[in-house]
């Protein structure tokens, strides 16, 4: 095998890439210029199918941290019997798993399905690695300026545990820090087996690490104290199931996670209620006789537990697919923004159609419908690392460059919507900051550890050869660029703790500053990181 062809970026010219096409070979017959219109169209209502899907992704997730085990106690004194409901999820294992996961799983999909398409060969592609990086770039910038700004004028929202925020802030530094010490220090341009397996097995670390500090083990955790911290974070029209039913209207039920208002009516996945006080720690009920009924407060959200309901609540999944809207939303607004919601609605449905063949979200605590979600994150991540591939082809632009532009921004946008809920409705700003962190600290563990170890361990035992990395220069450039500009963003943050008493909202004047100033930093990362990739520097 050519190793000198392989560490190549291109190994093709531009006119036999060109001739390649996605769906039909008549696309090669139109002009590059509409080709690369098409594309980017098609790219973008991925983008809107990923968010869509996210929104039942979360649901799912919902269902699963709220799941609850029994304990049954005597009470000593009186030999009554207890019933203790316990969550099985710890509070800060949650957000950096199963949220944290969650809203990074369309770039570690992506980085998985181009890894797997390039196993067999002695370079790792770099459509991945781009994305991630460009992902986290897009995560500490624009989405910490979003954060600053949502709150309303004058509210300030603080980080109430600083010693969980301090832990996933090393971790996610260290990630990159890590990332440069093995692609440019310890074994230059390549990757071994044992480099890719330590870098999954930090994300292990990461967990032991911050639940450690979440207990606040003495010796072990940092002597911070903790205040304040967020239990009720469900919105005012929350979404009650019962016997399987949605009390509200049964259009809210298949919401889009794009859909973020305001008013009464919004539509919009909170996926933070899995923190909700309807869900306490423990809750102890005592039980005459035998009596085993639940305490209502645990199953607000109760799971449908018989075939009738699952297809009744499975069909509605279809029926509200096909739903625009209703007469009564009509009266509401007014003429104009009811059409366009109507427009939005048509423009979704093939989404909505697709994703209800997802089972219900209130079944089995929604790992169902978790696993169900996950394969349609999967096949769209697919057909985008095509499109992408398209783009390249026809426009000639460096597919690293589309990486860590366009494809980080727009596979983070369930990223954005959940650190801006987070950080409208909560109390304080810990699920906010903490949500770009931890994505930070998986994109690099899992989303570019996952795959350099696929394509290690196949190198290893086929060919006895280490992983090469194609841009590896031009990767490490950028990683040196995010690890510049992410220190003057934390400081920042810093400076506003120590004189606003809050890293989120304040006056909006400081607000609409700090919110320019990240903006401004996350420019200058795309424009030197392009800038290295073309040659330019």
């Amino acid at each position: 095998m050519n190793v000198a062809g392989n560490l190549g970026f291109l190994n093709t010219s531009s006119h036999e890439r060109c001739e390649s096409y996605i769906v039909f070979h008549a696309e090669t017959s139109l002009s590059n210029g509409i080709r690369a219109f098409l594309y980017f169209v098609a790219l973008a209502y991925c983008f809107i199918g990923l968010s869509s899907i996210t929104a039942r992704f979360f649901k799912s997730m919902e269902n699963i941290v709220k799941h609850t085990r029994q304990i049954v106690e005597i009470d000593p004194l009186t030999g009554t019997e207890l019933i203790k409901y316990e969550k099985v999820w710890n509070y800060t294992i949650a957000d950096i798993t199963l949220l944290a996961f969650g809203t990074s799983f369309p770039q570690i999909s992506l980085a998985i399905i181009d890894s797997i398409q390039n196993i067999g060969q002695l370079n790792a592609g770099g459509l991945g690695p781009g994305t991630l990086v460009g992902s986290a770039a897009f995560d500490l910038f624009p989405i910490h300026a979003v954060c600053v700004v949502v709150p309303k004028a004058g509210t300030l929202k603080k980080i109430s545990d600083i010693g969980v925020w301090l832990v996933e802030l090393f971790w996610s530094f260290w990630a990159y820090v890590w990332l440069y010490i093995i692609l440019e220090v310890w074994t230059p341009t390549m990757i071994t087996l044992s480099e890719a397996v330590l870098t999954v097995l930090q994300f292990g670390l990461l967990l032991v690490h911050a639940y450690v500090q979440d207990k606040q083990w003495p010796y072990l955790s940092i002597p911070l104290g903790r205040s304040d911290r967020p239990e009720e974070w469900v919105p005012e029209n929350e979404t009650l199931f019962i016997n399987g039913h949605d009390t509200r209207e049964s259009n809210d039920n298949c919401c889009e996670i794009l859909q973020v208002s305001e008013g009464q009516q919004s539509n919009v996945v909170d996926i933070f209620s899995i923190h909700s006080s309807k869900d306490t720690d423990l809750v102890y009920k005592i039980i005459p006789d035998n009596d085993t009924e639940e305490p209502s407060e645990l199953y607000c959200n109760k799971m449908v537990d018989n075939k009738r309901d699952v297809l009744s609540v499975w069909m509605q999944q279809f029926l509200d697919a096909l739903r625009l809207e209703s007469t009564e939303s009509k009266k509401m607004v007014s003429f104009y923004l009811w059409i366009g919601r109507v427009l939005w609605k048509l423009i979704l449905m093939p989404w909505r159609l697709l994703f209800a063949f997802v089972p219900p979200y209130q079944i089995a605590h929604g790992w169902i419908a978790f696993i169900g979600s996950l394969s349609f994150i999967s096949g769209i991540a697919y057909v985008v690392t095509k499109l992408t591939e398209g783009i390249s082809c026809v426009t000639g632009i460096n597919p690293y460059v589309i990486a860590f532009t366009a494809l980080a921004s727009g596979t983070s946008w369930p990223d954005l919507v959940a650190s801006k809920i987070a950080a409208e409705r909560q109390i304080t700003a810990d699920s906010a900051i903490a949500n770009i962190i931890c994505s930070n600290s998986v994109n690099i563990y899992i989303g570019i550890g996952i795959p350099w170890l696929i394509d290690t361990t196949y190198n290893f035992f086929v060919y006895q050869e280490p992983l090469y990395i194609q841009n590896a220069g031009g990767l490490s450039f950028s990683l040196l660029v995010f690890f510049t500009t992410s220190a003057g963003c934390i400081a920042v943050l810093l400076l506003r703790r120590i004189t606003l008493g809050a890293e989120l909202g304040g006056p909006k004047l400081w607000a609409w500053l700090t919110a320019t100033y990240f903006m401004f930093l996350w420019l200058v990362f795309v424009v030197l990181s392009s800038l290295k990739v073309s040659g330019k520097i």
